[in-house]
């Protein structure tokens, strides 16, 4: 692992669940955020000449494969295991394995949960580097923690301690760190792949677009209501069943199903769904809770107003590139004014463009993670770090 000051750190991202954004062959899996955003700053930094892999899931892909310059490994099948024993095996066992094939000299993860306990503890005690990055507000917040189990709670507490570098989507998470946790946060934007060419408002053909996981946190149900509210537009849902939410999943997709002016696709690949997005004339997001929602990027990138409850750092209000909205009412309204007129809609869809070319231009984008990724540099497989001389232990969820 010894490498010349002129080469870059060699990084090992760490998400089981990253592998429907790495490749179509298996688009269909459910994946989030999180994931979308793990994956393109891989491939970001292969292109670039570093020395890129990741820990996955074992979703029957062989290990040791490659994708656009990303080597893999495989740690477990999620349904893998005895409830309770999988604590144990295979899971931590798996997951270690998998993170000592990689032999990086940075880990990186992301979302709240025991696994970044496990991450640092197995760099630190390698004498390697670990890099958490904010997935959402909620993991900045002990009281709005997206997860389930008390110890798990209490083992990210350890790992968000003991990282070496947390990075923030936006100043408010950095704000809440700072409070919530005591813990200092450097800031680096969400990436996201920019559009060939922006259709007319007179070429698109789906006037709402609603795209993000079944979940309660998403509140599907009000793009139902606001469904209700305007029947003379057509709107098109995206997304898929999470473990625990199947039931919510079904009663969405039923009760989709009756409105005439809804089309549910439930879940869609990361490659087609960009398709959607260029044919949208608009994008509602519902969520009450998130970082910087990439569906939000990743509509500017093709010229598509949002129109959500989430405005992050106030950029809807300040950039017009749609509408921030407070109530139902609010949104029905604002959806209808862009729909219904041309001149708004393409004053709102040019200031998401011009908006995305001043602030995240890619090499913009990309400096802040290659500046604080090349900073951690880890010493020599030999060094050890005082803090991580604990052993590796299980720290995964017991389900």
């Amino acid at each position: 692992m010894t490498a010349s000051v002129s080469q870059p750190p060699s990084i090992c991202f760490v998400g089981l669940g990253n592998l429907p954004m790495l490749t179509r062959e298996y688009g269909s899996r459910q994946a989030g955020g999180a994931e979308l955003q793990q994956t393109l700053l891989a491939k970001a930094l292969a292109q670039r000449g570093w020395s890129v892999s990741m820990v996955l899931a074992d979703c029957g892909q062989p290990d040791g494969a490659t994708w656009d310059g990303v080597r893999t490994f495989k740690a477990y099948r999620l349904e893998e295991g005895i409830p309770l024993v999988r604590f144990l095996h295979p899971r931590w066992t798996k997951l270690t394995s998998a993170l000592r094939r990689a032999d990086a000299d940075i880990y990186y993860s992301s979302c709240a949960g025991a696994h970044l306990a496990q991450v640092v503890m197995f760099a630190h005690r390698r004498g390697r580097k670990a890099a958490f990055r904010i997935a959402s507000n909620a993991d900045c917040d002990p009281k709005e923690l997206l997860v389930e189990f008390w110890r798990d709670r209490l083992l990210y507490r350890h790992g968000l301690a003991r990282a070496d570098l947390v990075l923030a989507q936006t100043a408010r998470q950095q704000q809440l760190l700072r409070e919530n946790f005591g813990r200092e946060s450097r800031l680096a934007p969400s990436l996201f792949e920019r559009a060939d060419r922006c259709l007319a408002f007179e070429e698109r053909d789906l006037d709402v677009l609603w795209v993000g996981n079944i979940r309660q946190v998403k509140r599907p149900d009000l793009l139902l209501a606001l469904a209700r509210r305007l029947p003379a537009l057509e709107f098109h849902m995206v997304g898929g069943s999470l473990p625990g939410a199947e039931r919510l999943y079904e009663a969405i997709r039923r009760e989709a199903a009756g409105l005439r002016n809804v089309t549910f696709r439930g879940a869609v690949p990361y490659q087609d769904v960009q398709n959607l997005y260029a044919r949208a004339r608009i994008l509602v997001g519902t969520s009450e809770v998130e970082g910087f929602p990439n569906t939000y990027l990743q509509a500017w990138a093709h010229g598509t107003p949002v129109v959500a409850f989430l405005d992050p750092d106030g950029l809807l209000r300040r950039h017009g590139m749609g509408r921030a909205v407070t109530t139902l009412e609010e949104m029905g309204a604002a959806v209808a004014a862009l729909r219904g007129d041309r001149t708004q809609w393409e004053r709102a869809a040019a200031c998401a463009q011009e908006c995305l070319e001043e602030r995240w231009p890619e090499e913009k984008v990309l400096a802040p993670y290659l500046e604080a990724l090349t900073a951690l540099r880890a010493p020599s497989p030999g060094a050890r770090l005082r803090r991580g001389h604990c052993a590796d232990g299980p720290v995964t969820s017991p389900r």
